[in-house]
């Protein structure tokens, strides 16, 4: 009906304009709008919806992780509610919800306290102070993994060197610690250096290139390979013939009748991540499944097999990936699955998880899980105590603060930590030009 409408419409401005002096491309641009599909208008059976959870899960925790970092931030780990107005963009609170409200959801992590003069305060639990003491021992002990990762990362890309902020875009995702860009990337210099171009722009590069390094953890999975074996010390990367896992909806029948075309796109051999591909042509059948192994086994890297996908997307020129990435990413759902849950959507990779839940969990997946046991208390409203309300020594538990110097200050300008969770809309990926999934493997 809708597009009948738009059809009249369009007939109608045509008569009415059959004289006037206008290019032919200003119907065509018509025509492209009213064709083209959102990644919203898909089918329910292309939708699943456990991953669907997942997410809603995610959008949660992330907008109490921010809250914790901010305080982290703070010289004695407490901040005035008003001051946190200025996040609400990054934990989409539009007003008039009150952040307030939002923190006593959550009385097992956040205390809220009222001054002398009224003024009401925000700071972190014992249970929450807990929790960041163990992450950042997790963080420690899985730092040579992080190192490992951020220089696969390196080793993909085309110049072997990566903006440093755009590699902060995944900085909890990788496992990486709050002191990223200040402390830890100087750390390991055997593996990469900080490096800057004529603009004064900061890139991380790589250092060394190690063959253990540049086989797939889908080599490592189907061929049984490990890092540790003498036979990849000197591995070249080359062509794979690997067929890559697939998940479909269990009410997804479609998929049978495509299962020929499926089929020989698995069989199609391409070329490694880590192998050169500035020779490939933009479009090619390889050019595009070596794309798909690129992001694969960028998720593979992730602590929870998941990305906001326009953090995925800025990475096109130094991966040699195609524009229209987000259109490959919905062409193999099976492989991938995109949420439009939220302002910005979601990739997961489907193999690592059963139904909402990882299959195989880091510590620092089981480390958000513990955290968000922790969210979500809808009870009645708990009273806000005032300063001369509570014991001396409550008092001071308050105030003492185990903050590192070394952290970097949150600032709206600075957003190194802000990143994860900044939930702006997306521009270029909220719209996209894409056929019906059962169709997509027709040009493979």
């Amino acid at each position: 009906m809708a597009t009948k409408l738009i059809k009249i419409k369009t007939l109608s401005f045509f008569k009415a304009n059959h004289n006037a002096n206008i290019p032919i491309s200003h119907f065509s641009i018509i025509r492209s709008m009213t064709t083209s599909k959102r990644v919203q208008d898909r089918s329910e059976k292309k939708r699943i919806h456990d991953l669907e959870i997942a997410t809603e899960k995610w959008k949660i925790i992330s907008k109490v992780l921010f809250l914790i970092e901010t305080m982290k931030q703070e010289p004695e780990q407490i901040i005035s509610v008003r001051s946190l107005d200025q996040y609400r963009r990054q934990i989409n609170l539009p007003k008039p919800h009150k952040i307030s409200d939002f923190l006593r959801k959550s009385p097992k992590l956040f205390e809220l306290y009222k001054d002398q003069k009224g003024t009401l305060w925000c700071g972190l639990t014992s249970q929450a102070e807990e929790l960041v003491e163990e992450e950042e021992r997790i963080l420690e002990v899985t730092s040579e993994k992080a190192v490992e990762y951020v220089s696969r990362l390196l080793m993909m890309s085309i110049d072997k060197r990566i903006k440093l902020e755009k590699i902060a875009h995944f900085r909890r995702d990788l496992g990486l610690p709050y002191d990223f860009r200040k402390n830890w990337v100087f750390k390991y210099p055997e593996n990469f250096r900080v490096v800057k171009d004529e603009d004064e722009v900061e890139f991380l590069e790589l250092v060394s290139w190690n063959p253990c390094w540049a086989i797939t953890e889908l080599e490592k999975k189907v061929l049984g390979l490990s890092t540790l074996d003498d036979s990849v010390k000197d591995h070249v990367p080359g062509l794979l013939s690997l067929a890559f896992p697939m998940k479909f909806p269990p009410n997804y029948k479609k998929v049978y009748r495509y299962g020929g075309q499926i089929d020989n796109f698995q069989k199609r051999s391409y070329l490694s991540p880590y192998a050169d591909a500035s020779e490939l042509t933009a479009g090619s059948q390889e050019f595009d499944k070596r794309a798909v192994a690129v992001m694969h086994e960028m998720l593979s890297f992730m602590n929870e097999k998941r990305l906001v996908t326009d953090h995925l997307t800025h990475f096109r020129r130094e991966f040699v990936m195609p524009q229209k990435l987000m259109r490959l990413l919905l062409k193999h759902f099976g492989i991938f699955y995109v949420s439009e849950r939220g302002k910005r959507f979601s990739v997961f990779l489907t193999e690592a998880y059963e139904g909402s839940e990882l299959i195989e969990k880091c510590a620092m997946a089981i480390w958000k899980e513990n955290v968000q046991r922790l969210i979500g208390y809808r009870g009645r409203k708990k009273k806000i105590e005032t300063f001369d309300d509570l014991p001396d020594m409550e008092d001071r538990d308050l105030f003492e603060s185990d903050s590192e110097e070394d952290l970097l200050s949150i600032a709206p300008a600075q957003e190194e930590t802000l990143n994860a969770y900044d939930d702006v809309s997306c521009p270029g990926n909220s719209e996209m030009d894409i056929g019906d999934v059962c169709s997509a493997y027709k040009d493979t």
